[in-house]
């Protein structure tokens, strides 16, 4: 089984596990002489199959990450590298929405706001720093399709 493959599968189980939750919540309680919908029991049962699965993907796929090189380095740190990027973009972008904002004047006698920043410059970085970022995830979703899953 190819990595992405074991991905995929991990994330219809974790979208399974979030189902059956819900519904185990559904059925907790009932009025008194009701009988719930789905049999809690049964709902458990499912749900800790599903968890002994889902921990035997992640194992596997986090073995496969540590032990897959991508150009001489780990895929588990270029995982952790492009999630924390994927991150520092978010807060810069954000960072960068409010320093751009213009804050209107309706007299000359208001105070003045201005950047506290080059919001041009700030933009040119974070687009280079973006288009690194899709370039990292290109090389992981490459290494994704081509490796072996180590179970």
């Amino acid at each position: 089984m190819k990595l992405a493959n074991a991905l995929s599968q991990r994330s219809e189980l974790q979208e399974r596990i979030r189902q059956l939750e819900g519904r185990l919540l559904n059925n907790a309680k009932v009025q008194e002489g009701e009988v719930p919908a789905e049999d809690p029991q049964e709902l458990l049962k499912e749900l800790e199959e599903h968890y002994a699965q889902l921990e035997r993907y992640i194992a596997a796929i986090n073995r496969t990450n540590s032990r897959t090189l991508v150009e001489g380095v780990p895929l588990s740190d270029l995982l952790a590298r492009r999630d924390c990027w994927k991150k520092k973009l978010q807060g810069l972008r954000d960072f960068l929405d409010c320093a751009s904002e213009l804050a209107p004047r309706r007299t000359v006698g208001e105070i003045k706001i201005r950047s506290t920043v080059n919001v041009r410059a700030m933009q040119k970085e974070i687009d280079w720093q973006a288009k690194e970022l899709r370039e990292l995830d290109e090389k992981i979703q490459e290494a994704n399709w081509t490796t072996e899953l180590m179970e």
